[in-house]
């Protein structure tokens, strides 16, 4: 029996989030990682509120295993799917999770999507939004495109 190899992305899996939630924490101008962390939560958070169960878990395959681990846990399959809507509305969004215990500025979509794009695979990343509904490929967009 041949053995099978443990593949590289579960390997590097803590030092890839580490990374990413560094450049998250570096582009939003947070003081802590933990500050970060629930920026980065809600952002994902309010964007698989507007995902379909299969919609999102597309949008999962295309992130590194700790951020896709992230996106799916806790997840209400219940709960209503929402429309993309205005930025500014779904900001308010992102800064309502967890309340007085999140700092995620006004950029805080656009900062997350920032480090985001810094540490995955770009081409497969637009390639999944634009499958996605209408309203994903501008979420993701990143201040600095």
């Amino acid at each position: 029996m041949r053995a099978v190899t443990i593949p590289m992305e579960y390997r590097q899996a803590s030092a890839d989030f580490d990374r990413f939630i560094v450049d998250a924490r570096d582009i939003a101008a947070l003081q802590t990682t933990n500050q970060a962390y629930t920026m980065v939560q809600a952002v994902l958070y309010t964007f698989r509120r507007r995902l379909e169960i299969s919609d999102g878990l597309l949008f999962a395959n295309a992130l590194p295993p700790v951020l896709r681990a992230i996106f799916v846990a806790d997840w209400d399959l219940e709960e209503p799917t929402l429309p993309f809507s205005e930025r500014r509305a779904m900001t308010r969004e992102v800064q309502a999770f967890r309340g007085n215990h999140n700092v995620s500025p006004e950029t805080s979509i656009a900062d997350v999507a920032a480090a985001l794009r810094r540490n995955v695979d770009k081409t497969l990343l637009d390639r999944v939004l634009a499958r996605l509904p209408a309203g994903a490929v501008d979420f993701w967009q990143a201040s600095s495109e």
